[in-house]
């Protein structure tokens, strides 16, 4: 920890200020413990005879969850047939890991710092034909089939598989292949086709040798005043996995020529011995940037800069339509109308100041609208926190599954705010059920998305899945919700039952007035159409990146964008929707409460086109269990977002028309 404070000062601090703040650096190093993220601390590594508490000799490699993405259904290291090391030293998986089906486990591989091993030994797995030894072939050969990757972990760095692709570029994954597929035309899949060896038709050839490259930056000459020299640091970590034939158990041979190990698909004997070989090599890379080659290899700036520009045009566009009807049009209205002095002329009153009557009656269904909006404003506090934290760099891919818990505890809290906004909102509607208000608040969106994130678990259960979500982390979640969730709802409804009530500007007549025929552009349809599309239109690119992280299970780090265009959205959504609001008001159609909270909400819809495109275009996932659980998934996401979304739009449009009908003297 000593070390992560001296590693912050060396990022603010440069040459030409180290002499203003080295008193001052002293004695807080001196005085105070030091502060870092967790899982971001740098660790020295010394060599045996070196070895010390501060600096430790042994390095773990901890293997993790193996996922496809050929298949939504990831499984535990444990649930194949491979050498099993201790788990007496498993780490504890936060609640956000444990969500997303991460299973961390130290593995069988041993290694010390500086120790480099040649052709090693892990062990032996036999098959004699045996129905237990058999099942155990089989689902190896399915996740072969499947494309299902390791992902190992040394130094909370992954170990990364880099090779050049079909575009003759070096990309380096965080996963790595357990072993590929020959199809019986003779056609090599995934991995198979990096290695002329692998040629056998309708066979499997499992990776069963690894050549582990490890990358460290020596620390004892380290110019850095700072830096604790001694010792090195671990930097980056690559693997080649390989197929070998090895000749017995007691003679192992890993060099380029050995043969590959080739396992038919109908065989039911086979012998596999794992082996691995580990090699140092010193980098002067430092490690704070030893993040970069992985990110790097994906190279997604172009394009976002591509996205933020479309988002900004489609931003003035329509900041241009909506300045001109507030600054012209508008203007120009209420000018009008406040001229109106005798009753001759205010009986020709015309277009939006006409419904002043009618544009505050409470809407249809207006218990289930308090309770949206309550939800949504809960899902935009939430997603605006979590974002600021995300750019501030607590969220970073070496704090793993932090930002599913940051998100779900800001859920869980953000609760009050729920219940102020559906109480405060019911209560301007007149209602009276308010405690139906403060139950629905409290247990509708949570419960809908409750009830498909279990059906979606118990899939996961009956496949023996590593997403398998415990029983008592579900317990725990809905402990969460029963008693911290629901609680804090109570209190913010009370808080909003007790505010005073909401003063309109203008008064509600008694009887409604009749709303006349509208044109094809302002029926309800048309307008949801084109307010969603806006939206969608800044977004798409993004989202492409987001699910691509979540299904393609690639590292997504880039949340400065995606912050820009979220506000960006948040800007077009209550932009397109109070434009939209102008025009059925000035057509004489009052009902705008349902309106502009579906206007800007199908968005959503849009959405969950763009998925169903998404899987059928660009993921090859195959099976009914993995299809249904995506569109599971999906749909949870395309509801939260649809609340998100509709909430922008129905509090800009609740802001709008409180501002324009308080600028006109109503009689």
């Amino acid at each position: 920890s000593l070390s992560s404070c001296r590693l912050g000062f060396q990022r603010i601090v440069n040459l030409h200020e180290m002499r203003l703040f080295i008193s001052a650096a002293i004695l807080l190093v001196a005085g105070t413990s030091a502060f870092y993220l967790p899982g971001l601390a740098p660790v020295n590594f010394c060599e045996k005879q070196n070895a010390k508490a501060s600096c430790p000799s042994n390095v773990t490699l901890f293997v993790n969850r193996l996922d496809s993405d050929q298949s939504v259904i990831p499984f535990e290291y444990h649930s194949f047939d491979f050498c099993i090391g201790s788990e007496d030293e498993s780490p504890v998986e936060n609640l956000g890991q444990v969500l997303f089906g991460e299973r961390i486990r130290p593995s069988p591989y041993k290694m010390s710092f500086l120790e480099e091993q040649k052709c090693a030994k892990v062990c032996t797995r036999k098959y004699t034909g045996r129905k237990e030894e058999n099942d155990r072939l089989r689902l190896l050969q399915r996740g072969m089939k499947l494309n299902y990757q390791h992902h190992w972990i040394i130094d909370n760095m992954p170990v990364t598989f880099c090779f050049v692709n079909q575009q003759n570029m070096m990309v380096c994954t965080t996963g790595f292949p357990m072993g590929c597929y020959v199809g019986s035309d003779g056609r090599p899949r995934d991995a198979c086709v990096l290695d002329p060896k692998f040629s056998q038709p309708d066979s499997y050839y499992i990776f069963n040798h690894v050549d582990i490259v490890i990358e460290f930056r020596d620390m004892s000459l380290d110019p850095n005043y700072f830096e604790e020299k001694v010792g090195g640091r671990i930097i980056h970590i690559k693997v080649t996995p390989r197929s070998i034939k090895h000749k017995s158990e007691g003679s192992l041979d890993c060099s380029p020529e050995a043969p590959a190990l080739p396992i038919g698909a109908s065989e039911t004997k086979s012998e596999i011995t794992y082996s691995y070989s580990i090699t140092w090599k010193k980098t002067d890379v430092k490690w704070s940037s030893r993040w970069d080659y992985i990110l790097d290899s994906m190279p997604h700036s172009n394009i976002q800069w591509f996205s933020i520009m479309n988002s900004l045009v489609i931003v003035l566009f329509l900041s241009g339509m909506v300045g001109m009807i507030l600054m012209r049009t508008l203007h120009r209205d209420i000018a009008r109308y406040n001229q109106l002095d005798n009753e001759e002329d205010a009986q020709e009153e015309f277009g939006w100041k006409l419904v002043h009557g009618d544009v505050f009656r409470a809407p249809r269904y207006a218990l289930l609208l308090s309770v949206f909006v309550g939800a949504g404003t809960q899902l935009l506090m939430m997603v605006s926190i979590t974002l600021v934290f995300a750019c501030l760099g607590f969220l970073s891919p070496a704090n793993r599954g932090s930002l599913i818990t940051f998100a779900l505890v800001f859920y869980v809290f953000f609760g009050a705010i729920a219940g102020f906004v559906a109480a405060r909102l019911y209560k301007s509607f007149n209602g009276i059920h308010w405690k139906t208000c403060l139950t629905m608040t409290s247990f509708l969106v949570p419960g809908i998305v409750f009830t498909i994130f279990f059906f979606c678990n118990v899939l996961l259960w009956t496949n023996e899945s590593s997403a398998a979500v415990p029983f008592g982390t579900l317990v725990a979640i809905l402990c969460l919700w029963i008693f911290i969730s629901t609680p804090m709802t109570f209190v913010g409804a009370f808080f909003g039952f007790r505010r005073e009530l909401i003063q309109n500007p203008v008064r509600t007549n008694q009887i409604p007035r009749q709303v006349p025929d509208q044109s094809t552009y302002t029926k309800p349809l048309p307008g949801m159409l084109m307010g969603g599309i806006l939206p969608f239109g800044c977004i798409f690119i993004q989202l492409f990146f987001i699910l691509n992280s979540i299904w393609a299970h690639q590292t997504y780090y880039m949340f400065g964008f995606l912050f820009i265009v979220y506000v960006i959205l948040i800007i077009t959504c209550s932009e397109a929707t109070i434009l939209l609001a102008y025009f059925h008001l000035c057509a004489e159609d009052y009902h705008w409460w349902w309106r502009s909270f579906f206007t800007s909400g199908f968005t959503s819809v849009y959405l969950a086109v763009y998925c169903v495109h998404f899987f059928t275009s660009k993921l090859t996932i195959s099976g009914a269990i993995s299809t249904i659980l995506y569109f599971s998934y999906t749909s949870i996401f395309v509801f939260l977002f649809f609340l998100m979304t509709g909430t922008i739009g129905f509090l800009a449009t609740y802001v709008f028309v409180r501002m324009i009908y308080a600028s006109v003297k109503v009689d």
